[in-house]
């Protein structure tokens, strides 16, 4: 199991809602993962290079790395708006092998879930758009979280 399967094999194991967890929600819950353990260790848990697009942190790459594996299958839904949205859904009979994760990546990610558990998208997006990174790049520019890291722990 790859580094980015383990991480969402664990957030779908450990989300209360999975039903929410859509594409988007999903892909910046990895985000803030990497984001609180770069601040934590200097390390990312995800081997992602972040960007900034029109859309907050978001990688075309996770969602098609997910799209071809195994363990994973993409389904249509609806938000609460009426509009599209694709979940994430770990395949029914599915018995992922043992998660390539620590247990400070998990205590990481149990973290960032029992955060955005709480709140409505309305409120999940402030609080990713609330992150340092965000708040001090230009859109359409790549996310260096380490650097932001060492930069945002010098202003504290």
């Amino acid at each position: 199991m790859t580094k980015l399967e383990s991480i969402v094999t664990y957030i779908y194991q450990n989300y209360p809602f999975p039903l929410e967890l859509s594409k988007a929600r999903l892909v910046k819950m990895i985000y803030l993962a990497d984001w609180k353990n770069v601040l934590l260790t200097q390390q990312q848990i995800s081997e992602t290079k972040w960007y900034y697009n029109h859309y907050g942190p978001f990688v075309k790459t996770i969602i098609d790395d997910i799209k071809k594996s195994e363990y994973f299958e993409i389904f249509s839904s609806q938000n609460s708006y009426g509009e599209d949205k694709e979940i994430i859904k770990l395949k029914e009979n599915t018995h992922p092998n043992e998660l390539n994760l620590s247990s400070s990546e998990k205590e990481t990610i149990d973290f960032v879930i029992n955060i955005c558990s709480k709140l409505n998208w309305s409120d999940f997006i402030t609080l990713v758009y609330s992150t340092y990174p965000i708040m001090n790049s230009p859109k359409m520019s790549e996310l260096n979280l380490i650097k932001s890291a060492k930069e945002y722990l010098k202003t504290k």
